[in-house]
């Protein structure tokens, strides 16, 4: 019998990916969604079309994080084995301008799920995504499990107590819960309101003649960049142990903003100081201005490690866009 997950954010980029890896393995898959007025299921809607998979295997259900009867009712009726809970709001920057929006979603979303799981499957294995922002200004190079917090943001700030919950509720009441400490990773289906996805979309569209400028913040901000399909893979194996723990996941290596503009500028022979602007706006109210991760840890007990490199990377972000932009110019659809 096929072993069930549950998914919060399956929308996501993440989301994608692990819907994708846990279908891949034989998986039963369900994930929460928000009512909208619009579709918002591009990222997964292939999962229902690949003629290699079963299209039952995969079930969306309506739910909210801000609802906890909702998540309770999702759990009593599936029964899951594993629950991924990746939803959030997860924008830092937007995180300043909404900071009780974050705060209930990322924050009070997250105990929400916990109390349904300990209520109705108590048996489920919970992972959640937790987030190198807790780090903030940093107290540590590189910065590991021990490592101590020092969120810069609401959204980090969210991320902590969503953190210290995931242990309460293992401690407390025996639950197999594990927290994936990911640092920044990204993808072609990144969202396109954040900075590495800002980045290679802007430049598909300047390489088109569609687009002059591109108007960013902070370069100096330096972020230890991952790729999101084998982030994902990390989470399921901390599922997959005894008990759990928490993990971070990361390259441990760090790159500037700059450093990003300047390799997926190269791609295409273009000087990224013709184009970019510094827009003052783009600025957070407090920065976090170093992040690199030791994933160790990870590395030991789940035998996970890293294989993308930081070029590789850009040079994968960089083709899907200029493909995807290619193909929205001639009216032909493509996923990433």
């Amino acid at each position: 019998m096929s072993r069930k997950a549950l998914i919060s954010g399956i929308t996501g980029q993440d989301g994608s990916y692990l819907a994708e890896l846990l279908l891949g393995k034989g998986y039963e898959v369900h994930g929460v969604i928000r009512r909208s007025s619009s579709f918002n299921t591009d990222r997964i809607d292939h999962l229902y079309q690949d003629p290699h998979v079963n299209g039952v295997k995969l079930f969306l259900h309506y739910g909210d994080l801000g609802d906890g009867a909702s998540l309770q009712r999702c759990l009593h009726e599936i029964q899951p084995d594993e629950v991924y809970h990746l939803g959030a709001q997860s924008h830092v920057r937007v995180s300043f301008d909404i900071p009780e929006y974050t705060g209930d979603i990322t924050g009070m979303g997250t105990t929400r799920l916990l109390e349904a799981l300990r209520e109705t499957a108590p048996k489920a294995r919970f992972y959640q995504a937790s987030s190198s922002e807790m780090y903030g200004l940093v107290q540590a190079v590189p910065q590991r499990e021990d490592t101590p917090f020092y969120p810069r943001s609401p959204y980090g700030a969210a991320k902590v107590y969503s953190y210290w919950m995931t242990v309460n509720y293992r401690e407390s009441y025996g639950l197999h819960c594990s927290n994936g400490i990911l640092f920044n990773h990204e993808s072609p289906r990144r969202g396109e309101t954040f900075v590495t996805r800002k980045i290679t979309r802007a430049l598909a569209r300047i390489k088109a003649g569609l687009q002059k400028e591109l108007f960013l913040g902070n370069l100096e901000a330096k972020r230890d960049w991952g790729y999101a399909p084998e982030y994902v893979e990390a989470m399921w194996l901390m599922l997959q142990q005894d008990k759990g723990d928490d993990y971070v996941v990361a390259t441990g290596e760090t790159h500037s903003v700059q450093e990003f503009l300047e390799e997926s500028f190269a791609c295409v022979n273009l000087d990224w100081r013709q184009y970019v602007k510094i827009d003052p706006r783009y600025y957070r109210p407090a920065e976090v201005d170093l992040l690199i991760g030791d994933a160790a840890k990870a590395k030991r007990q789940l035998g996970w490690q890293p294989k993308t490199t930081f070029k590789e990377l850009v040079r994968i972000m960089v083709q899907a866009d200029d493909d995807l932009l290619a193909a929205q110019l001639s009216g032909k659809h493509v996923r990433a």
